[in-house]
Protein backbone atom coordinates (compact mmCIF):
# COMPACT_ATOMS: atom_id res chain seq x y z
CA UNK A 1 0.00 0.00 0.00
CA UNK A 2 1.06 3.75 -1.10
CA UNK A 3 1.71 5.78 1.90
CA UNK A 4 2.25 9.03 0.51
CA UNK A 5 -0.24 10.95 0.03
CA UNK A 6 -1.45 12.82 -3.18
CA UNK A 7 0.07 16.12 -2.13
CA UNK A 8 3.51 14.42 -1.61
CA UNK A 9 3.12 12.29 -4.88
CA UNK A 10 2.74 16.14 -6.90
CA UNK A 11 5.13 18.02 -4.97
CA UNK A 12 7.82 15.00 -5.49
CA UNK A 13 7.25 14.89 -9.05
CA UNK A 14 7.25 18.82 -9.36
CA UNK A 15 10.90 18.92 -7.50
CA UNK A 16 11.87 16.39 -9.60
CA UNK A 17 10.91 18.17 -13.13
CA UNK A 18 12.68 20.83 -11.40
CA UNK A 19 15.94 19.14 -10.79
CA UNK A 20 16.02 17.33 -14.49
CA UNK A 21 15.69 20.37 -16.32
CA UNK A 22 18.23 22.14 -14.73
CA UNK A 23 21.42 22.22 -16.74
CA UNK A 24 23.64 19.21 -15.80
CA UNK A 25 26.53 16.60 -17.64
CA UNK A 26 23.45 14.16 -17.68
CA UNK A 27 21.86 17.37 -19.97
CA UNK A 28 25.12 17.89 -22.18
CA UNK A 29 24.97 13.98 -22.82
CA UNK A 30 21.72 13.98 -23.88
CA UNK A 31 21.99 17.07 -25.90
CA UNK A 32 25.45 15.93 -27.66
CA UNK A 33 24.68 12.30 -28.52
CA UNK A 34 21.18 13.56 -30.28
CA UNK A 35 22.74 16.67 -32.18
CA UNK A 36 25.33 14.47 -33.62
CA UNK A 37 24.31 11.21 -33.88
CA UNK A 38 20.12 11.74 -34.20
CA UNK A 39 16.85 11.72 -31.56
CA UNK A 40 17.30 8.02 -31.17
CA UNK A 41 21.25 7.66 -29.53
CA UNK A 42 19.24 10.83 -27.00
CA UNK A 43 16.98 8.04 -26.35
CA UNK A 44 19.44 5.68 -25.42
CA UNK A 45 21.42 7.92 -23.49
CA UNK A 46 17.98 9.14 -21.63
CA UNK A 47 17.46 5.39 -21.09
CA UNK A 48 20.86 4.79 -19.44
CA UNK A 49 20.51 7.70 -17.18
CA UNK A 50 17.38 6.48 -16.11
CA UNK A 51 18.14 3.62 -15.09
CA UNK A 52 21.21 5.22 -12.84
CA UNK A 53 18.68 7.51 -11.23
CA UNK A 54 17.02 4.46 -10.24
CA UNK A 55 19.29 2.35 -9.04
CA UNK A 56 20.51 5.16 -6.65
CA UNK A 57 16.90 5.56 -5.62
CA UNK A 58 16.27 2.13 -4.58
CA UNK A 59 19.68 1.84 -2.68
CA UNK A 60 18.75 5.32 -0.90
CA UNK A 61 15.24 4.50 -0.17
CA UNK A 62 15.97 0.47 1.11
CA UNK A 63 19.73 1.23 2.55
CA UNK A 64 21.76 -0.44 0.27
CA UNK A 65 24.49 2.69 0.55
CA UNK A 66 26.06 -0.26 2.92
CA UNK A 67 27.03 -1.95 -0.59
CA UNK A 68 30.20 0.26 -0.66
CA UNK A 69 31.39 -1.48 2.28
CA UNK A 70 31.29 -4.94 0.94
CA UNK A 71 32.85 -4.13 -2.04
CA UNK A 72 34.78 -1.73 -0.85
CA UNK A 73 37.55 0.47 -2.81
CA UNK A 74 36.08 -0.71 -6.33
CA UNK A 75 33.41 2.11 -5.95
CA UNK A 76 36.28 5.08 -5.96
CA UNK A 77 36.68 2.97 -9.56
CA UNK A 78 33.46 3.75 -11.55
CA UNK A 79 34.17 7.56 -12.17
CA UNK A 80 37.66 6.52 -13.95
CA UNK A 81 35.79 3.82 -16.00
CA UNK A 82 32.96 5.83 -16.88
CA UNK A 83 35.76 9.00 -17.73
CA UNK A 84 37.68 6.01 -19.60
CA UNK A 85 34.68 5.65 -22.24
CA UNK A 86 34.31 9.24 -22.42
CA UNK A 87 37.29 9.74 -23.84
CA UNK A 88 37.12 7.10 -25.73
CA UNK A 89 33.78 7.39 -27.38
CA UNK A 90 34.96 10.80 -27.91
CA UNK A 91 38.21 9.84 -29.68
CA UNK A 92 36.40 7.90 -32.04
CA UNK A 93 33.49 10.90 -32.38
CA UNK A 94 36.52 12.87 -33.28
CA UNK A 95 37.44 10.44 -35.79
CA UNK A 96 34.32 10.33 -37.58
CA UNK A 97 34.00 14.31 -37.78
CA UNK A 98 37.51 13.92 -39.46
CA UNK A 99 35.75 11.75 -41.83
CA UNK A 100 37.28 8.16 -41.42
CA UNK A 101 36.51 5.28 -42.64
CA UNK A 102 32.11 3.88 -42.58
CA UNK A 103 33.56 1.15 -39.98
CA UNK A 104 35.49 3.47 -37.58
CA UNK A 105 32.60 6.32 -37.43
CA UNK A 106 30.29 3.24 -36.27
CA UNK A 107 32.23 1.87 -33.29
CA UNK A 108 31.26 4.81 -31.17
CA UNK A 109 27.82 5.49 -32.27
CA UNK A 110 25.85 2.26 -31.43
CA UNK A 111 22.84 2.32 -29.32
CA UNK A 112 24.70 0.27 -26.55
CA UNK A 113 27.39 3.45 -26.52
CA UNK A 114 24.80 5.93 -25.82
CA UNK A 115 22.69 4.08 -23.08
CA UNK A 116 25.93 3.10 -21.51
CA UNK A 117 27.48 6.86 -21.50
CA UNK A 118 23.99 7.93 -19.73
CA UNK A 119 24.30 5.12 -17.19
CA UNK A 120 28.28 5.62 -16.31
CA UNK A 121 27.71 9.21 -15.99
CA UNK A 122 25.17 8.98 -13.21
CA UNK A 123 26.69 6.21 -11.69
CA UNK A 124 29.88 8.15 -11.64
CA UNK A 125 28.16 10.64 -9.45
CA UNK A 126 28.87 8.74 -6.30
CA UNK A 127 27.54 12.03 -4.37
CA UNK A 128 23.95 11.27 -6.54
CA UNK A 129 22.94 8.41 -3.37
CA UNK A 130 23.64 10.93 -0.65
CA UNK A 131 21.84 13.48 -2.50
CA UNK A 132 18.41 11.10 -2.81
CA UNK A 133 18.93 10.12 0.86
CA UNK A 134 18.56 13.86 1.83
CA UNK A 135 15.85 14.32 -0.82
CA UNK A 136 13.05 11.68 -0.83
CA UNK A 137 12.76 11.93 3.30
CA UNK A 138 11.34 15.37 2.49
CA UNK A 139 8.21 13.12 1.06
CA UNK A 140 8.44 9.75 2.75
CA UNK A 141 9.78 8.16 5.79
CA UNK A 142 12.81 5.92 4.83
CA UNK A 143 12.53 3.87 7.71
CA UNK A 144 8.73 2.60 6.47
CA UNK A 145 9.11 3.04 3.02
CA UNK A 146 6.82 -0.11 1.52
CA UNK A 147 7.45 -1.72 -2.06
CA UNK A 148 4.51 0.00 -3.28
CA UNK A 149 5.99 3.38 -2.39
CA UNK A 150 9.39 2.43 -4.26
CA UNK A 151 7.59 1.28 -7.37
CA UNK A 152 5.34 4.72 -6.77
CA UNK A 153 8.66 6.75 -6.98
CA UNK A 154 10.43 4.78 -9.69
CA UNK A 155 7.65 5.51 -11.67
CA UNK A 156 7.87 9.17 -11.18
CA UNK A 157 11.51 9.07 -11.78
CA UNK A 158 10.99 7.27 -14.81
CA UNK A 159 8.48 9.82 -15.94
CA UNK A 160 10.31 13.24 -14.77
CA UNK A 161 13.17 12.06 -16.16
CA UNK A 162 12.03 10.69 -19.12
CA UNK A 163 9.92 13.52 -20.41
CA UNK A 164 12.58 15.89 -19.58
CA UNK A 165 16.14 14.61 -20.93
CA UNK A 166 13.40 13.39 -24.07
CA UNK A 167 12.87 17.05 -24.27
CA UNK A 168 16.62 18.12 -24.55
CA UNK A 169 17.18 15.12 -27.19
CA UNK A 170 14.28 16.17 -29.45
CA UNK A 171 15.23 19.70 -29.66
CA UNK A 172 18.90 18.77 -30.24
CA UNK A 173 18.57 16.74 -32.78
CA UNK A 174 16.02 18.71 -34.61
CA UNK A 175 19.20 21.72 -34.29
CA UNK A 176 21.35 18.96 -36.30
CA UNK A 177 18.91 18.40 -38.59
CA UNK A 178 18.52 21.80 -39.57
CA UNK A 179 22.01 22.10 -39.42
CA UNK A 180 22.19 19.62 -42.70
CA UNK A 181 24.93 17.40 -43.76
CA UNK A 182 27.61 19.39 -44.10
CA UNK A 183 27.28 20.68 -40.41
CA UNK A 184 27.36 16.49 -39.39
CA UNK A 185 31.15 16.98 -39.27
CA UNK A 186 31.09 19.94 -36.86
CA UNK A 187 28.82 18.15 -34.60
CA UNK A 188 30.22 14.81 -34.13
CA UNK A 189 33.45 17.14 -32.74
CA UNK A 190 31.40 18.84 -30.95
CA UNK A 191 29.78 16.56 -29.19
CA UNK A 192 33.77 14.71 -29.22
CA UNK A 193 34.49 17.72 -26.91
CA UNK A 194 31.76 17.48 -25.24
CA UNK A 195 32.87 13.95 -24.47
CA UNK A 196 36.21 15.06 -23.66
CA UNK A 197 34.61 18.16 -20.67
CA UNK A 198 32.69 15.46 -19.53
CA UNK A 199 35.23 12.88 -18.74
CA UNK A 200 37.48 15.46 -17.07
CA UNK A 201 34.52 17.00 -15.12
CA UNK A 202 34.03 13.32 -13.31
CA UNK A 203 37.93 13.21 -12.65
CA UNK A 204 37.85 15.77 -10.98
CA UNK A 205 34.63 15.64 -8.90
CA UNK A 206 36.16 11.89 -7.86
Amino acid sequence: MITMSWVDISALAGAMVILALVPSVSVLAVTARAASLGFAHGVYTTLGIMLGDIIYILLAMFGLVLLSDVIGGAVALIPYIGAAYLVWMGVLLWQAGAQKTEAQAEQGNSPGSSFLAGLLITLADQKAVLFYLGFLPAFIDLEKVSPADASAIVVIAILTLGITKLGYAMLASRVGNMMGARAGSALNRIAAVTMFVIAIYMLLKS
